[in-house]
C-alpha cells in the first residue's frame, strides 16, 4: 500500500482537487484507493456527497480510541466508484489539538491505523486541513510521500516557505528523510504573473519541483458541482491531461524509490 499526503499550510492551492483528480485516475487504472479526510471542513467528504454531521463514525473516532480492522473498516464511506472508499472528516476533528495537542503518542495515530488494514487497498490518499497541528502531523508522518501544491502566484510561494519549514522540523522526529513533490497549480499562461512565479518555484526549489503545471480548468468546479470525479466528468480536458502526465510521474518515482 503506497500513501500519499496532499498538503500545504497555504489554502486554496488544489489540495482537495489535486487529491480526488489523482484517486480517480489512479481507480480507473484499477487500483484500490482510499481517500481520508483530516480537514474539518470536510470538503472531500462533501464532494462524494457525505453528509459529515451525519456519520457514526468518521477520522475523529480513530484519535478517541485505538480501533481494530472492524472497526476502522466500519468507518469508511462508499462513493460511488466501485474503486474509491472514503474515510469521512467531522467538525469533531476541530477540537483535537485543544483536546490531544500535549498527550504524548498522538503523532502517529493515522500511520498505525492505516497499517492495520493495509492489506484493503493499493493507495491511499489524504487530504490535509491548511494548519499545522495533530492532523497535519500525523499525515505527515503516515505518508510514503508528501504532494504539495502551490498556485503559481507569489502569495502562493510565500505559504509554501511556510510548509518548507514545517518539513525541515518534524524531519527531526522521523526515521527516515521525508519524500516531497511540490505541483504548480491554477497555472494560467496568460499571466505574466503566472509564469514568474513558475519560474520562481523552480529556481527556489529545482527537482523538488514536478516538471510540468496543472492548468486553470472550469472542469474542477464543474466536476465538484456534478460530484464526480474530475476524469470521469471530463476526461480529455487540459486540466485532467495535466494530472495524468503527474500521476506517471509520482508512480515512476515511487518504483525507483523501492
Amino acid at each position: 500500500m503506497v500513501v500519499w499526503t496532499v498538503a500545504n499550510q497555504k489554502g486554496g492551492v488544489g489540495k482537495t482537487t489535486s487529491t480526488i483528480a489523482l484517486a480517480g485516475l489512479l481507480a480507473e487504472q484499477g487500483n484500490r484507493v482510499l481517500l481520508v479526510d483530516t480537514d474539518p471542513h470536510a470538503s472531500l467528504s462533501y464532494y462524494f456527497g457525505i453528509e459529515s454531521e451525519d456519520l457514526e463514525l468518521s477520522v475523529y473516532d480513530l484519535f478517541m480510541q485505538v480501533a481494530n480492522k472492524e472497526q476502522i473498516m466500519q468507518s469508511l464511506c462508499p462513493s460511488s466508484y466501485d474503486n474509491i472508499d472514503i474515510l469521512p472528516a467531522t467538525m469533531g476533528l476541530a477540537t483535537l489539538d485543544r483536546s490531544l495537542g500535549n498527550k504524548g503518542g498522538m503523532g502517529l495515530v493515522l500511520k498505525k491505523a492505516l497499517r492495520v488494514i493495509q492489506d484493503e487497498y493499493d493507495y491511499v490518499l489524504i487530504d490535509c486541513p491548511p494548519v499545522l497541528g495533530v492532523l497535519m502531523v500525523n499525515a505527515l508522518a503516515a505518508s510514503d510521500r508528501i504532494i504539495v501544491p502551490v498556485q503559481t502566484e507569489f502569495l502562493a510561494l510565500k505559504g509554501l516557505d511556510r510548509m518548507m519549514k514545517t518539513l525541515e522540523i518534524m524531519q527531526g522526529q522521523q526515521p527516515t528523510a521525508f519524500k516531497y513533490t511540490i505541483v504548480p497549480t491554477m497555472f494560467d499562461k496568460r499571466t505574466k504573473a503566472s509564469i514568474l512565479s513558475y519560474q520562481k518555484l523552480q529556481a527556489l526549489y529545482d527537482e523538488s519541483v514536478w516538471p510540468g503545471v496543472i492548468p486553470i480548468d472550469t472542469n474542477f468546479r464543474n466536476a465538484s458541482d456534478a460530484q464526480k470525479v474530475p476524469s470521469d466528468f471530463a476526461a480529455k480536458s487540459r486540466g485532467i491531461i495535466a494530472y495524468r502526465n503527474l500521476l506517471k510521474y509520482l508512480v515512476n518515482l515511487n518504483t525507483k524509490s523501492k
